[in-house]
């Protein structure tokens, strides 16, 4: 039998006993005349007291510049769902506005199947300054590991317990809640929530789901949750399965606009009106929404303003500055999917 591993002590643990951030940290090992000499002293002889040796991996990537960003997105919860679809869609075209606008290039890959350094791979591999991923699909340990041997990592997706990278997204709790208490507000008495809740933001958007009920002084229908995937042929495999089942329901609260699109779809299959029969809100506000028949009650995610928040972080992390998660506000959008 071996000898158990000595833990690794990272920079951001050296950071924590001293008492002072990763960046000023990172400086001060490289004695930087930025920080104090009492600073500096004292974080180096830490560093000594503690064994504590830099990462010269992290220290590389840190140091050259290539003038990249690696955009990835997770897909190991659903390696089929494709790029094209509506959130992705948005969510690159503003990633590379906003990169194109501080003069840096957008490198874009997927990862379908999981493997524990994928994320450091994806920095070393693709030449990049840093990675931004897009959704923490089941990946969130690979992320906070690289992110914990100081890989420059920031995420679009959930704000989780003791996370050591940083995160931008929408205040998915409220999302959820504000989706459910319009239809209950409106008169719908059976909700359904179709969503994989073992993803970290749609487990959040349950969590408000639920706590609309509790708010409006009800009970939700634990057979009224539905686990539904984001692409489209799933969508509608668990919507039909949804409208065909015995359980009645008057309302939906939908994951994304693609679910929602698919359950209205599926309703309409079996000869039942939205939103006469049905209410339904979805969740992202894409393109489509507007469009839809009827036109969708759906959460608006801020895109635009999420994908410039997640550049800066990116851009702060190649230099080694640590950044703190961000959670914005969302915005209920009523349109005619919902009311008569």
């Amino acid at each position: 039998m071996g000898h158990p591993r000595t833990p690794v002590l990272t920079m951001s643990d050296l950071a924590a006993i001293a008492g002072l951030s990763t960046s000023t940290v990172s400086r001060a090992l490289e004695n930087n005349p930025l920080i104090a000499l009492a600073t500096r002293e004292r974080v180096q002889a830490l560093a000594r007291e503690h064994n504590y040796a830099i990462n010269p991996v992290a220290r590389s990537l840190r140091s050259r510049k290539t003038g990249t960003i690696a955009v990835v997105v997770p897909l190991v919860h659903e390696a089929d769902q494709p790029l094209s679809d509506p959130f992705f869609m948005g969510m690159l075209g503003h990633l590379a506005d906003a990169l194109s606008e501080r003069g840096y290039d957008l490198l874009l890959s997927k990862v379908p199947v999981h493997a524990d350094d994928w994320v450091a791979r994806t920095i070393r591999n693709r030449r990049a300054d840093a990675v931004i991923v897009i959704g923490q699909s089941f990946e969130h340990d690979a992320i906070d590991a690289a992110a914990r041997d100081g890989v420059p990592v920031v995420a679009w997706g959930a704000m989780l317990p003791g996370q050591h990278y940083a995160t931008v997204g929408s205040d998915n709790r409220e999302g959820g809640r504000l989706a459910a208490a319009h239809l209950l507000a409106n008169g719908r008495k059976r909700l359904a929530f179709l969503g994989n809740i073992e993803l970290p933001e749609v487990a959040q958007r349950f969590d408000g789901f639920v706590r609309a009920h509790v708010e409006h002084g009800t009970e939700h229908d634990s057979s009224l949750v539905v686990p539904a995937h984001f692409g489209r042929e799933d969508a509608q495999r668990a919507s039909r399965e949804l409208v065909q089942g015995e359980v009645r329901f008057d309302g939906v609260v939908a994951a994304s606009d693609i679910i929602a699109a698919s359950i209205i779809r599926a309703l309409a299959e079996k000869g039942l009106n939205v939103p006469r029969d049905v209410g339904v809100v979805g969740f992202d506000d894409a393109p489509l929404a507007a469009f839809n028949a009827p036109p969708l009650t759906t959460i608006r995610q801020r895109l635009e303003e999420g994908a410039k928040l997640l550049v800066n972080l990116a851009l702060a992390a190649s230099r080694g500055e640590a950044g703190e998660p961000i959670e914005m506000p969302v915005d209920l959008i009523v349109r005619g999917s919902s009311v008569q």
